[in-house]
């Protein structure tokens, strides 16, 4: 064995003194770091508890303000996992992590994932405006974007309607929150208009008679406002009238039907006549023509 190998063969003084000098370095780092990790542990640990409270009491307080359950469980996490991040951004701090430094690369970022959601972000925005609003609520009956249905649920993305045929019809909020909304459900009270037409060979006063007397008799019609038959304009072919009734909102439909049924056999009863719709042409010279005269154009076509 020469002497070079004997020289690079650590002894048995240099090992100890080298694991002395590592083990003196772990110390120092323990006791450097040490009382940081335990208090970014200690935060973190109150950071949780904090957290779970405060978002306990934002729960309860829209609870009591009588705020949509779906917005309030929303603001619940959201404030939840907001006072987790301030906990882990203030731990960051205590190992000397400038988070500053990284404000310009999170702003890109937030940027960029902006507008790669900007559609369900904006539908996000308008449910939550919606649920702010309450233009409407659970199981009313609605108009928007060209449908018709129940509400059935209210979503932050979307609202889920139920047509009066049974079939699921899913709106994004965006689409909603910016037409024209219409809410039948809204008013405890609706009135049905029905229009009838009438033979102008018919006397006026007995028409409406005829048409109010049926119109009063129907089960369901409010008293007050007092129905309304309107004389509205001559027409082509009739004489036309409208027939107003104001009627519970739940029985629209079935008193519709009942106003519309008395509405003919009034007339009826009465021997009015509801016309169909005509024309009367005028011929300038004679109308008449021979068959013997058709044939005769027909034979000298043909020659």
């Amino acid at each position: 064995m020469d002497s070079q190998s004997l020289i690079s063969q650590p002894t048995p003084s240099t090992r100890a003194t080298a694991w002395w000098m590592d083990w003196s370095n772990l110390l120092k780092h323990g006791e450097l770091y040490a009382p940081k990790v335990i208090g970014a542990l200690v935060m973190l640990f109150a950071a949780w508890i904090v957290s779970g409270w405060v978002s306990r009491l934002v729960y309860r307080s829209l609870k009591l303000a009588k705020i949509d359950e779906t917005l309030s469980r929303f603001a619940t996490k959201f404030t939840w996992w907001g006072m987790l991040v301030l906990g882990l951004v203030g731990c960051l701090e205590t190992f000397d992590v400038k988070t500053t430094s990284y404000a310009a690369a999170i702003g890109a970022v937030g940027f960029s994932i902006g507008l790669a959601f900007q559609g369900a972000l904006g539908n996000f925005a308008a449910g939550i405006m919606l649920l702010v609003f309450r233009p409407y609520k659970v199981g009313d009956v609605i108009i928007v974007g060209g449908q018709t249905g129940k509400v059935d649920e209210i979503d932050l993305f979307s609202t889920a309607l139920d047509t009066f045929d049974n079939r699921r019809i899913i709106i994004p909020n965006g689409s909603i929150f910016g037409n024209t909304i219409e809410n039948m459900s809204y008013h405890q009270t609706r009135r049905v208009d029905i229009p009838v037409g009438v033979s102008y060979s018919a006397n006026i006063d007995q028409t409406y008679e005829a048409l109010m007397h049926g119109v009063c008799a129907v089960p369901g019609v409010l008293s007050e406002p007092p129905p309304e038959v309107v004389l509205l304009e001559l027409g082509n072919s009739s004489v036309n009238w409208m027939v107003r009734a104001w009627v519970p909102r739940t029985e629209f439909l079935i008193s519709k039907q009942r106003i519309i049924r008395a509405a003919k056999m009034s007339l009826d009863q009465a021997g009015i006549e509801i016309p169909f719709p005509q024309m009367d042409v005028n011929l300038r010279g004679p109308a008449a023509i021979s068959l013997s005269q058709l044939a005769d154009r027909s034979n000298h076509k043909a020659a």
